[in-house]
C-alpha cells in the first residue's frame, strides 16, 4: 500500500535514492555488485566505492563492454547493477542489452539518469526520448519511470529479487516528492493518486507530480481529474486502464518521451485493440530531437508542463 506525502517540501536527490537502495542490498546479499562507466561523482556511486570497493568496478567510458561484464557476472551468480546517462544505457548499448543480457537470460538492473528534459545543459546528444521505445521492444523486459525517492528506492531494491532486465530512469538531482516513506509498490499495477470523473490523466515518472499540480487546478475550474501514476510501463496496467476510462470524456497521457514508442503510445494499443472508443491526448515530445538549456526551460520548450494538460483539458469543454 502506499501514501501521499505531498506537503513535504524537504525532497532529497534521485541519485541517493538509488546508492542508498544498492547500499541496503549489499549489507544482506553479498551477490549484489555496482558497475559504472566513469561517472561515479555524477551518479554518486563513488559512495559505493568507498563503502564497498570490493563490488564497485568503473568500466571506464566503455558502456557496452560495462553490459557485457554485467552479463558475465549475472551468468556466475552475481546481481549486477549499472548506470550510465540514459542514451547511454539505451540507445548506445541496445545491441549487448538484447542479446547479451536478455536473448541470453542475465540478470542486468540499469539506472537510466537523466532522461528527457532533464539532461539540461549536456545537450542534444545526451538526451534521450527514446529509451522506454526502445526497452519495450526487449521481451520480457522490466520498464519503470519513477516518480519520487521513495519509489525508486522501492524499485531498486525490489529489482534485486527477480530474473532479467530490468528498466528505470530518473533525474539525478531532487524532485517533488509524492510518497510516504515506507509506501509499498507492484510492477505492473498502476497507482491511482486521485479520483475523478471528466478526465483520466496518466502520467509517469517525475511528471506525476506535474499531473496533480494540473489536476488540482482544473478541480478549481470545475473539471475532475482523475490521476494514475503508471511508474511500470512494461508490464502495463491493461486492466486498470480499461476499469478507469469508463464514463470519462477522455484520457490523457503525459511523460517526458517521445509521443513514439513510450507511455502514450503503449495506452493507445490498449485503447486500440479493445475497441474503447475514447479520445487519447498524448502529451509528450513530437518527433524532435533535443537541445541545450535548463530543465525547466527544455521542459516548457517540449511542451511538458502542467498549463499545457490544463489548455488541453479545458479545450474539451469548447
Amino acid at each position: 500500500m502506499f501514501e501521499l506525502d505531498r506537503e513535504n517540501t524537504d525532497a532529497s536527490e534521485m541519485r541517493m535514492a538509488v546508492v542508498s537502495a544498492i547500499q541496503d542490498l549489499m549489507k544482506i546479499n553479498d551477490k549484489v555488485i555496482a558497475l559504472e562507466a566513469d561517472l561515479g561523482s555524477a551518479s554518486g556511486w563513488a559512495k559505493i566505492k568507498k563503502s564497498n570497493p570490493d563490488r564497485f568496478i568503473n568500466v571506464g567510458i566503455a558502456e557496452a563492454n560495462m553490459v557485457g561484464v554485467a552479463a558475465g557476472l549475472s551468468l556466475i551468480g552475481f546481481i549486477p547493477f549499472i548506470h550510465s546517462f540514459a542514451p547511454f544505457v539505451s540507445r548506445r548499448v541496445f545491441d549487448q542489452i538484447f542479446i547479451s543480457g536478455a536473448y541470453s537470460q542475465n540478470t542486468i538492473n540499469i539506472y537510466a539518469s537523466d532522461p528527457g528534459f532533464t539532461v539540461a545543459a549536456n545537450g542534444g546528444t545526451h538526451t534521450t526520448f527514446e529509451d522506454i521505445a526502445l526497452y519495450r521492444t526487449i521481451p520480457d523486459a522490466l520498464i519503470c519511470d519513477a516518480a519520487d525517492f521513495v519509489q525508486m528506492r522501492w524499485i531498486i531494491k525490489n529489482f534485486a529479487d527477480l530474473k532479467g532486465i530490468h528498466f528505470v530512469r530518473a533525474n539525478r538531482k531532487p524532485i517533488a516528492n509524492i510518497y510516504k516513506e515506507g509506501s509499498e509498490f507492484e510492477f505492473g499495477k498502476g497507482n491511482i493518486l486521485k479520483k475523478g470523473h471528466d478526465i483520466l490523466l496518466i502520467a509517469a515518472g517525475q511528471l506525476v507530480s506535474d499531473a496533480l499540480n494540473a489536476a488540482e487546478s482544473l478541480e478549481k475550474k470545475g473539471i475532475s481529474v482523475e490521476v494514475i501514476d503508471m511508474f511500470c510501463i512494461k508490464p502495463l496496467d491493461k486492466d486498470l486502464i480499461l476499469k478507469e476510462i469508463k464514463d470519462k470524456r477522455a484520457i490523457i497521457s503525459f511523460e517526458n518521451h517521445s509521443i513514439i514508442g513510450g507511455l502514450g503510445s503503449a495506452i493507445a494499443e490498449v485503447l486500440a485493440e479493445n475497441a474503447c472508443g475514447i479520445p487519447l491526448k498524448r502529451i509528450g515530445v513530437n518527433d524532435r530531437f533535443g537541445q541545450v538549456g535548463t530543465a525547466d526551460f527544455l521542459q516548457k520548450e517540449f511542451g511538458l508542463t502542467q498549463s499545457v494538460v490544463v489548455d488541453f483539458a479545458l479545450s474539451l469543454q469548447n
